[in-house]
């Protein structure tokens, strides 16, 4: 496994996971960042919390957070950045991948030069 920053995350967002594994008891887990395929333009992201990592991920560490991103995805995810918006009408995670060629209204999903996926009619 090698050390690189493939995705920033803001302060506003590493606050936000922090918070969730807080509330799920999640402390020391790792925030995987992934892509699989689904959603509107055939591609969708994922964050979750995991206890392991693979030989092949790349580790990063940004506001006391650990994380992981697979080096079949980190390729894709290169440059991407992560945020963490509040609102009136609530709060989400925003998430802008310069690899992206086209992304989907629901702001989850996106088409990539290098990878197809499987799309799917949206909710």
């Amino acid at each position: 496994m090698s050390t690189k920053q493939v995705i920033e995350l803001t302060e506003a967002a590493a606050f936000q996971v922090k918070e969730m594994m807080a509330h799920n008891e999640e402390e020391g887990s790792y925030l995987r960042v992934a892509v699989k395929g689904g959603g509107c333009s055939g591609l969708s992201y994922g964050m979750a919390f995991d206890t392991e990592r693979n030989d092949d991920d790349f580790l990063d560490e940004q506001y006391g957070l650990q994380i992981i991103v697979s080096k079949e995805d980190a390729g894709i995810l290169q440059g991407t950045k992560i945020d963490f918006k509040q609102s009136l009408m609530g709060g989400g995670f925003t998430i802008d991948n310069p690899n992206a060629l086209a992304s989907c209204g629901c702001g989850t999903s996106f088409k990539a030069a290098t990878r197809e996926g499987t799309p799917e009619v949206c909710d």
